[in-house]
């Protein structure tokens, strides 16, 4: 896995893009499975895609979703967004750029990238509240903050 560093290539550039945040980039392949008719990347595996990213961003930062869970807390989706603006096709190579942009005990907000050779194919962002089992919504302890907001090299 190799680390992004900072938001400049995320296409709502701002101020942000000067602060270093968390974040992770991986690789990835469009499985046969994922396509449509025409051969290209159905829609709907785009957000599967930012799951798979933010999986993986929370076990970079050495706290996987599972332990998150195991201790009670879960990251509930309550906003997604995806703007597509080039097709993948079958066994297309691609990567994914996760960044936390935000977080707070109650919130945490991820931002997104997929690229392919180095050109945004997708971006787009996703807003998780925390609750319990109940899901009511309820903090993260610190310890968890801490080792999710953690800057890894």
């Amino acid at each position: 896995m190799k680390k992004f560093q900072s938001l400049e290539n995320f296409s709502n550039k701002s101020s942000l893009s000067l602060i270093k945040k968390p974040s992770v980039e991986i690789k990835e392949r469009v499985r046969y499975s994922e396509t449509d008719r025409m051969g290209l990347a159905h829609n709907k595996n785009y957000l599967e895609w930012f799951e798979i990213g933010r999986t993986e961003f929370c076990r970079h930062q050495n706290i996987p979703y599972s332990e998150i869970e195991a201790r009670g807390y879960y990251l509930v989706v309550v906003e997604a967004y995806c703007k597509y603006r080039k097709p993948l096709g079958y066994d297309d190579e691609f990567n994914i750029k996760v960044i936390l942009d935000q977080l707070t005990p109650k919130k945490a907000v991820f931002k997104y990238e997929l690229l392919k050779d180095s050109k945004i194919i997708a971006s787009g962002y996703t807003v998780h509240i925390v609750t319990n089992s109940k899901t009511e919504v309820c903090s993260l302890p610190a310890d968890i903050i801490e080792k999710i907001k953690a800057i890894k090299p």
